[in-house]
């Protein structure tokens, strides 16, 4: 063949496998089913997906001719994971800087800067997090040189090339011991920044023209960009963890009613569940701090979750930013603790449901994803056993109906060594 006809049927073969799947009508039978929104798991019962969407699940849904059936006979079959906050697709590499795309500390802009722009859905950590179930994720800047870390992107984790299910879905905020250090040393300074800067996008959003004051603060890009969150078209996620900076945090209501808060942390969350409850805000909690890491955590306890669920906080699980895919390991503690004299955890369900529908709802989008409603998103994931024990494994996972390959660099490193080569042999290459 030559070289022409070479480099064309490359490029022909690339085409094809960049090309995002055709989401197909299938039907999931026979399995435990789990919704994910806090009921109890249907045995024996069928998910039917067409065009990317659940259509029906129950035991007697009707399966039409001729559409593909997956057996799931003795296995579980629940939405696919939904984690907040998480950095997936903004690095290679984390520790080569070169690669790491979650840290902007020398940019001009912070509130203006829009994560979706860098989201990378080659990067194994997506690769790795699909084979662990997940199946959305809310990927958050994480450091600037302001207390802004930027827009926020929700994304799917399906392989093909458009993983942005919603760019700018949030603006994202450090308050605590970390913007007190971005914003000059203090939380004063911290609170001073946020409140001005709201002030100013109020201030620009309401001019006929455009002009602003002269004495402003923000760069007008970055004054632009929370326009959407002082007039509630965009969710401002607030990472908080001490009790009284969560208290000033909703304590913004009352000058910016039209704010759709959402608080991330919430390590003393427990200590103030009562004015959470009321407020109606959801809180995105880091799901086990037991520990006082720092001085706003003094009060961590791993009961924080289940007593903020007790007390009526709309409280899901999120802020675990290394390992999305151990979501489920963080919820079955959560359950394990329900036996724990003097603890407060989760029942199996509301567990469940913090993983899967919990956080899409806290997102603003339950109507589209996190659960196996009818309508929801077809993202389902199919376990060989209770997804909330660790010896549970994942079998197979679709997005949008399409079902998803499940080898990443991990399990092509188990396949090459788990039988290890005879003595003074080279290790076999990569099957590519």
């Amino acid at each position: 063949m030559s070289a022409r006809k070479l480099t064309a049927a490359l490029a022909a073969l690339l085409a094809c496998t960049a090309a995002p799947a055709i989401a197909q009508t299938v039907a999931i039978t026979g399995g435990k089913v789990v919704v994910g929104d806090g009921s109890d798991p249907i045995d024996g019962a069928t998910v039917l997906v067409r065009d990317g969407k659940v259509v029906a699940v129950g035991r007697d849904v009707a399966v039409p001719a001729g559409v593909r059936t997956v057996d799931a006979k003795g296995k579980w079959v629940t939405p696919g994971l939904v984690v907040a906050v998480t950095d997936l697709g903004l690095f290679d590499v984390e520790a080569v800087d070169d690669s790491n795309d979650s840290g902007a500390g020398r940019s001009p802009f912070s509130a203006a800067l829009d994560i979706s722009q860098a989201i990378n859905p080659d990067a194994q950590h997506i690769k790795v997090s699909r084979a662990g179930g997940v199946t959305r994720a809310a990927v958050a800047p994480l450091g600037t040189g302001s207390i802004f870390g930027g827009q926020g992107a929700v994304i799917d984790l399906g392989a093909d090339a458009d993983p942005v299910t919603v760019p700018r879905a949030f603006q994202y905020v450090d308050l605590g011991e970390t913007g007190a250090r971005r914003a000059g040393g203090s939380r004063i300074a911290a609170w001073a920044d946020l409140t001005n800067a709201l002030s100013e996008a109020r201030e620009l959003a309401a001019s006929p023209t455009g002009a602003r004051r002269d004495d402003v603060l923000l760069s007008r890009r970055d004054a632009q960009a929370l326009i959407p969150v002082v007039t509630g078209r965009q969710p401002l996620y607030v990472r908080a963890e001490r009790a009284a900076d969560i208290r000033m945090v909703l304590s913004l209501k009352k000058d910016y009613p039209a704010v759709k808060l959402v608080i991330v942390g919430a390590s003393e969350g427990w200590l103030v569940a009562g004015d959470l409850a009321k407020a109606g805000v959801p809180v995105l909690a880091t799901p086990l701090n037991n520990l006082p890491d720092s001085f706003e955590q003094l009060g961590a306890t791993h009961s924080n979750v289940g007593r903020m669920k007790a007390a009526g906080v709309n409280v899901s699980l999120g802020a675990y930013f290394d390992q999305p895919r151990y979501a489920p390991q963080y919820a079955g503690n959560l359950v394990a603790l329900t036996r724990v004299p003097g603890a407060s955890g989760l029942t199996w369900n509301q567990a469940f449901a913090a993983i899967s529908s919990g956080p899409a709802e806290a997102m603003g989008l339950g109507d589209r994803f996190g659960s196996l409603r009818a309508g929801r998103a077809g993202d389902v994931v199919i376990w060989d056993g209770d997804p909330l024990e660790l010896t549970s494994g994942v079998t197979a996972v679709f997005i949008d109906g399409v079902e998803q390959p499940l080898r990443d660099h991990q399990t092509r490193l188990r396949d090459r060594y788990r039988t290890g080569p005879a003595e003074g042999a080279v290790p076999k290459a990569y099957e590519w």
